[in-house]
């Protein structure tokens, strides 16, 4: 995005930046012809940057050439709040030069402190793709609906494709602002308010003031006979050239090729809407000679290197909950004139772990999802996860990089996220009288069949013992062959004594045995995949039950090996 045009792409947000935090106290700023003496010729404006609001003044000096305005402008000759944000946001940068290229998804978290999310309309297939379209149309509807910004652009490839204007009136390299998104009721009168049809739209804006969509639904199109007066006036048709005009939705998913959605996501308890517990923590990836102290081992691809990365676990803690996550690196662009401003590529991986885990992860466990990498100043990603413990490991793509990062994890319920900065259980005074773990055994139960059966199928859950701690799975409802994939991790100091796995059938009174294994785990033991025979609690001679449970064992002297 070119110089300026991140502040022009603002100014179609004016009432958002006045009613949030970058303009405070926009009426006192204000000049007051009837009080000019408390004018003091300064401005200050906010920007959020790496977990908090920053507040930049600057005078009221503006860079002009033959007496006009160089870069932001508005058309009234009187009205200079644009471009005294723009001086603020470049003074910010370091410079005008260094807004030169910005990133529309950094410049709207910058100016609401929110979440980016780019969507790749031509890699989604969301113009063919019907379902996935109006998914998609929900999503956009309800950030809007909650104050949240939005842009839609077209990939200029080239340096001569940038600016090109295209045959329907588009320009490639421009952000788009989307200043409506509503479902249109199609028909007059009683007829349109009986009728089903609706069409969804969306109003854009190109933030250049001109140079409209001339397609379906364009200012002076014909599909406007098929609305009634009433609702053009509700939506605030207009048919001039001011650089406004509505799009069905599949047009834009036709034409444009990317959409960012930037979410200002609620975490007010005092709200009609969904509320989300944010977990905020900043990180480094820092190097050092001894690979227990490095932190920048790069992505998986680098699997010697991969776990030296920070790390950071967190709970879902419902059945399945939404989660979104965003890691922002700190921003470089006021260096750039010292040639230090590219940002590193960087993503993340988040792995499913044992249900216990309070120590880093060193091998590798289920990958329940991963970002992209890209040399973006944010990466984000939404995805659905199952009740569980999860690892969230932050990289760089390249190992040895060094840089400050932050990260937010957005969840329905507060999920305790925190870093994992301990390899092992630590040494303390206490370690000599009470001992010291020889082992770590992770065990996985995967699942039972041929449980006792009962009219309604059993409603089991498995609980992993060992050494007095405990780990429950959650209950599976109706079945004697449950699926449980639960995983503990157990740091041992008496290696005689077995872990034990037991299987209940979950009742409203009191809940009923219906077997168990144990376990003597051996680090030599080549096949950690058994399938064992229930038992009774019986010490002396245990006889079988109905049921067998499949069981993974991993067992170690090195306790940095899992």
């Amino acid at each position: 995005m070119r110089c300026g045009a991140i502040v022009d792409f603002g100014g179609a947000y004016r009432e958002e930046m006045l009613g949030q935090e970058v303009i405070p106290d926009w009426k006192g700023q204000e000049w007051n012809p009837e009080k000019p003496d408390t004018y003091a010729g300064i401005f200050h404006f906010h920007f959020w940057r790496f977990g908090e609001w920053v507040d930049v003044v600057i005078d009221d000096r503006l860079p002009t050439v033959n007496n006009q305005l160089i870069y932001c402008h508005s058309n009234s000759r009187n009205e200079f709040w644009c471009a005294l944000v723009e001086k603020a946001y470049a003074k910010l940068a370091g410079c005008y030069q260094a807004l030169d290229g910005g990133n529309t998804a950094d410049a709207l978290v910058d100016f609401t402190g929110g979440v980016s999310e780019p969507i790749d309309l031509t890699e989604g297939d969301f113009a063919s793709d019907e379902a996935k379209r109006n998914q998609l149309f929900e999503r956009v509807l309800k950030v809007h609906s909650r104050g949240g910004l939005i842009s839609a652009s077209i990939k200029a490839v080239t340096a001569a494709d940038m600016e090109a204007r295209l045959a329907c009136g588009l320009v490639k390299g421009h952000a788009y602002a989307v200043t409506d998104v509503r479902k249109v009721r199609l028909g007059h009168g009683l007829l349109a308010f009986f009728k089903s049809e609706k069409l969804d739209m969306i109003r854009l804006r190109n933030p250049w003031g001109e140079r409209e969509w001339n397609g379906p639904w364009s200012d002076t199109s014909e599909e406007w006979k098929k609305v009634s007066k009433g609702e053009r006036e509700k939506m605030g048709v207009t048919v001039q050239d001011d650089g406004e005009f509505w799009m069905t939705f599949e047009d834009v998913c036709r034409y444009f090729t990317d959409i960012i959605k930037c979410r200002l996501l609620n975490t007010s308890y005092l709200s009609i809407h969904k509320t989300w517990e944010e977990a905020r923590l900043r990180g480094a990836w820092t190097r050092h000679e001894d690979p227990q102290q490095n932190r920048s081992g790069g992505c998986i691809n680098h699997k010697d290197t991969f776990f030296q990365n920070p790390q950071y676990i967190f709970e879902v803690k419902k059945p399945e909950d939404e989660v979104l996550i965003c890691i922002q690196q700190r921003p470089k662009r006021s260096t750039r004139r010292e040639g230090k401003g590219e940002n590193l590529a960087i993503g993340f991986d988040i792995y499913k772990v044992e249900e216990n885990r309070q120590y880093r992860m060193h091998s590798l466990q289920h990958k329940a999802a991963s970002s992209i990498y890209i040399n973006s100043r944010s990466v984000f990603l939404r995805t659905e996860q199952p009740e569980g413990r999860y690892v969230i490991i932050p990289t760089t793509f390249e190992p040895g990089h060094t840089g400050e990062f932050l990260l937010r994890v957005f969840t329905d319920v507060p999920s305790n996220c925190r870093e994992l900065r301990l390899d092992e259980p630590p040494r303390t005074c206490w370690s000599s009288l009470c001992g010291y773990p020889q082992q770590v055994t992770q065990v996985h139960v995967l699942g039972a069949a041929g449980l006792k059966d009962s009219p309604t199928g059993a409603n089991s859950y498995v609980i992993i013992k060992c050494e007095g701690e405990k780990v429950r799975s959650a209950v599976q409802r109706g079945t004697s062959t449950p699926e449980y994939n639960v995983k503990g991790v157990f740091y041992r100091k008496k290696l005689a004594q077995p872990i034990t796995v037991q299987i209940w059938n979950h009742r409203v009174l009191k809940d009923e045995f219906l077997g168990q294994v144990c376990l003597k785990t051996d680090p030599e033991d080549l096949q950690a995949l058994h399938t064992l025979h229930l038992q009774d609690r019986s010490r002396r001679q245990p006889s079988d039950l109905p049921g067998t449970v499949a069981v993974h064992v991993l067992s170690s002297a090195s306790l940095t090996a899992v």
